[in-house]
């Protein structure tokens, strides 16, 4: 693998490391229910989703 696709790669880390963060997670905290889940569990699953989905594609794409 390329050193800009590791570099690709640690930006999503980083972007993990900001959204799972608790003063970024605290702002989704809410009584307010989103399809019947609370906002901040769809806040920080809809983050790790992400994050699986940006890996592979980087993974994926960039293989060498």
């Amino acid at each position: 693998m390329k050193k800009r696709h590791q570099q690709k790669l640690v930006i999503v880390s980083m972007i993990l490391l900001i959204g799972f963060n608790l003063p970024i997670a605290l702002l989704f905290d809410s009584a307010q229910n989103l399809f019947g889940f609370p906002v901040v569990y769809i806040f920080f699953f809809s983050i790790w989703l992400f994050s699986i989905l940006a890996s592979f594609l980087i993974v994926k794409r960039y293989n060498e």
